[in-house]
């Protein structure tokens, strides 16, 4: 990735980050790993070194690593770059009803706290698996990171409320075009978190509004979220952005929560305690 890019380069942003700040949603890419047969998606290298300027730029320290489609169940591109992390690193990865009990413990061993299901196009697991999989990762701390479009929640709702653990919601819901918040779909989203085991990440609005930044469509779904539960509301750079040209401005992406987010401690709360609760940092 260019040092010029707009996710390593530009204006710092707004919202000053405070210590311990998570971003707990991003990707590496390395065309040295083969890409799996399910993927639609190959976006070009980013690396740990990029990511690092983009973490200088923003104020980050925290970071989730996340298994993108691209590479299946090949988990490995993503181990190898949150290693560079240290200690400052976890990971959500993607395994199916076959991974063996010892792969879920080494896994867990290297910072992974839940499995990822992403039920849109070049997803690599089935729904059909998706409450065998929440069953066997519980005893190892894990919990179900779901992105879906936020329109199909009504029809899944039974479902979901049967997981054990506890479910992450991606990118505000990802409600393929948005919906207001009385509709039935997000009706649903808010149920989930108002029951007290389903987070949200504030994220990557970009994925599903009609509109140009600060994507106003999106922001009053978040800031219903944030009035909902700020107790369970995350936020993520969705960085490298994959499959979008030109790519959004990451200070952009930090500076919404100013607009979503009421006051500096609810900010800090999602920012900060929140992650460090649920990915246990």
């Amino acid at each position: 990735m260019s040092e010029t890019s707009p996710s390593s380069a530009g204006a710092r942003p707004k919202l000053k980050a405070p210590a311990n700040t998570c971003d707990t949603h991003m990707h590496f890419y390395n065309a040295k790993y083969p890409t799996a047969p399910t993927a639609v998606n190959t976006p070009p290298d980013a690396g740990p070194d990029d990511y690092k300027a983009v973490r200088a730029r923003l104020g980050l320290e925290r970071v989730v690593v996340v298994q993108p489609t691209t590479y299946g169940l090949d988990n490995t591109c993503q181990l190898e770059g949150a290693a560079a992390f240290g200690d400052n690193a976890r990971l959500i990865v993607v395994v199916d009803e076959t991974t063996p009990e010892a792969e879920l413990e080494r896994l867990t061993g290297t910072g992974a706290r839940g499995a990822r299901f992403h039920m849109m196009k070049g997803g690599a697991v089935p729904w059909d698996i998706l409450e065998e999989v929440a069953a066997r990762i519980q005893g190892f701390g894990w919990h179900i990171q779901l992105q879906l479009n936020g329109r199909e929640l009504p029809e899944r709702e039974e479902m979901l409320k049967r997981l054990p653990g506890t479910l992450v919601v991606d990118h505000v819901g990802r409600f393929m075009d948005p919906v207001g918040t009385d509709d039935p779909a997000f009706r649903t989203l808010a149920r989930l978190v108002e029951d007290g085991r389903c987070w949200v990440k504030l994220s990557a609005p970009y994925e599903s509004s009609t509109q140009a930044p600060p994507y106003a469509d999106v922001g009053v779904l978040a800031r219903e979220l944030v009035r909902l539960a700020p107790e369970r509301m995350l936020w993520a750079s969705n960085w490298p952005h994959p499959g979008n040209d030109p790519q959004p401005d990451d200070a952009l992406m930090l500076d919404l929560l100013l607009d979503w987010v009421g006051d500096e401690a609810t900010r800090t709360r999602i920012l900060v305690d929140n992650p460090a609760e649920l990915y246990g940092f």
